[in-house]
């Protein structure tokens, strides 16, 4: 199995752009931050929010896994299909909080392995390439300017429909970036083997074919 780990900041394009490459690559496209949004929905349900025993607690009593429905990943808190409830601010800031706690990470790794071993993946994440499949044959990590990914997350929360602040949006990707690579568990960062790809410059579709030419080029 070819495996494939896409590392990098919030709102960097790297799900998106992952799950491109792997429909034009006929991989199977594997987004491990929805996983830790699925956690933190159910621990924002369940009462737990930021509270680590609180979640750790939690996790006994849900079931979290991955779905393909009509090839595009689906994620499911106790067959209970939350795709569309994971995404919004308050969720990405719990999903960052929570991701932090080893006992969240450790709940999820055999699931996304157990993806991989079966599959040809391209999973995206924080720590994929560090952490989570550390023998990829293919690494990247994607990444652009705060204010590019801002500028990009605010005009999708517009799209949406969402009354959001542009000074707000860059404030919360500022906040996650801190966080996620300051955590003491899987601090977000470049393995010593990841292609370093600059999105700052490019529009999605620049973005997803220089990923398709490095992953081409890496598996060639």
């Amino acid at each position: 199995m070819i495996n494939v780990a896409i590392d990098g900041p919030a709102s960097s394009g790297k799900s998106t752009v992952a799950k491109a490459a792997a429909k034009a690559l006929g991989f199977i496209h594997v987004d491990t931050g929805a996983l830790y949004r699925t956690v933190a929905l159910g621990a924002q349900r369940s009462g737990a929010g930021e509270d680590k025993e609180k979640v750790i607690e939690m996790l006994k009593d849900i079931k979290v896994d991955i779905r393909y429905i009509d090839g595009a990943q689906a994620v499911f808190l106790n067959d209970e299909n939350v795709t569309s409830l994971i995404r919004t601010p308050e969720i990405s800031m719990l999903a960052s909080t929570v991701s932090a706690i080893p006992e969240v990470r450790e709940f999820l790794l055999d699931l996304q392995r157990e993806i991989a071993r079966n599959n040809n993946v391209i999973m995206d994440g924080r720590d994929i390439a560090t952490i989570i499949l550390p023998n990829a044959d293919v690494k990247i990590f994607l990444f652009a300017s705060p204010e590019a990914r801002a500028d990009r997350r605010y005009k999708e929360l517009l799209e949406k429909g969402e009354s959001v602040m542009y000074e707000d949006v860059l404030a919360d990707i500022k906040q996650r970036d801190y966080q996620d690579s300051h955590r003491e568990i899987a601090p977000l960062k470049p393995s010593e083997e990841s292609v370093m790809l600059d999105t700052t410059e490019l529009n999605l579709e620049e973005s997803i074919q220089a990923a398709i030419n490095i992953i081409k080029e890496k598996i060639a």
